[in-house]
């Protein structure tokens, strides 16, 4: 299908507050954001050392507004003092072993900072009559669905996350829908599947570290035993369904609702591994296939009928196409690494 275009009229000059916003989908989402005209603040807490928002020069293009989301004061303020209408909400802690080893940082993190959030943009809302929150987009996970027989995943599935991620994200997740149903907030949510592209500096996630293993010549590792199956999405093309779904929660279309948002088309981790290497030339080398990982669900991949239908959005960008703008990034980023530590 031909994807719904953004609407510029939408976003020329309105304030967007996007929450961590360092982050890797929050930096592509800012960089869409800016190229609509839109004014952005980005909410921080730590200003890390790189970040797809730092190395593409935006966040001097954009309001930095200091804030940790698990301080309820902190939201208020932000959502507060900077007039803005909508408000994408992508701050967690994303790393799925990180929470198997601390599992109250990744609670406090997702679970209570999206409730801070969500109750700062009630408040706001209840006590300005013009009601200035518009929309509010939230970013649950795949993860939320938790391991299920019956695959692709469809919106109406139970959320059945039993890890910590998991389980942090299904409880976002129906803490937002749950702010929409109490209080009529304008908000909903995104189910995205695996992201990756330009900019993801977590070098333990499969894409980043199979380039790097490539570049440097040496075999990628595989950490599970290569059979799992993931739904991988181009960032930028999850990035375009943030402000569609925006656009139509403001409208009423889709308040309330829940989203996948993946390509309905999945890939074996080693098949993933194989496009890579040829997409960075590296077709001498073989993955090594370790199948030490634990905590983390078989296989997971979306049907994506509903944002289809409702949002007009798919995924656009080709898995090929993607890998090979995503490597020649990453060659040019490591190149630049490398010489500055020389």
């Amino acid at each position: 299908m031909t994807q719904s275009p953004i609407e510029p009229d939408f976003w020329r000059g309105r304030r967007v507050l996007v929450t961590g916003a360092y982050g890797f989908l929050a930096g592509h989402l800012v960089e869409v954001l800016l190229d609509a005209d839109a004014e952005v603040i980005g909410m921080i807490r730590d200003i890390p050392p790189a970040s797809y928002l730092q190395l593409c020069g935006n966040d001097a293009r954009i309001t930095l507004a200091p804030g940790d989301m698990t301080v309820t004061e902190d939201c208020s303020r932000v959502v507060s003092d900077h007039d803005c209408s909508v408000v994408f909400h992508i701050a967690a802690q994303a790393i799925v072993g990180a929470a198997n080893r601390c599992p109250l940082g990744t609670i406090a993190a997702n679970v209570v900072g999206t409730c801070n959030m969500l109750e700062a943009c009630r408040r706001l809302n209840d006590s300005d009559r013009s009601r200035l929150i518009e929309a509010v987009v939230v970013a649950s996970s795949d993860k939320a669905y938790g391991d299920q027989a019956v695959l692709p995943y469809e919106e109406d599935a139970p959320l059945l996350g039993l890890h910590p991620y998991d389980a942090s994200k299904a409880c976002a997740d129906l803490l937002t829908r749950t702010y929409h149903n109490t209080y009529d907030l304008p908000a909903s949510v995104t189910r995205c599947s695996n992201l990756y592209g330009p900019g993801d500096l977590n070098m333990s996630r499969i894409v980043p570290a199979t380039i790097r293993a490539g570049l440097n010549d040496t075999a990628p590792v595989i950490r599970a035993d290569g059979t799992p199956k993931r739904d991988y999405l181009y960032v930028k093309d999850a990035a375009i369904a943030y402000l569609i779904l925006a656009e139509k929660t403001a409208s009423g279309a889709a308040a309330g609702q829940a989203y996948n948002i993946g390509t309905g088309t999945p890939l074996t981790v080693l098949e993933l591994v194989h496009k890579i290497i040829e997409a960075s030339g590296k077709t001498d080398l073989e993955p090594d296939i370790q199948g030490t990982s634990w905590g983390e669900i078989t296989h997971q991949y979306l049907d994506c009928t509903k944002a289809e239908a409702e949002l007009g959005w798919s995924a656009t960008t080709s898995v090929e196409d993607a890998l090979a703008v995503t490597c020649e990034w990453y060659r040019r980023y490591l190149a630049e690494e490398s010489s500055i530590a020389t």
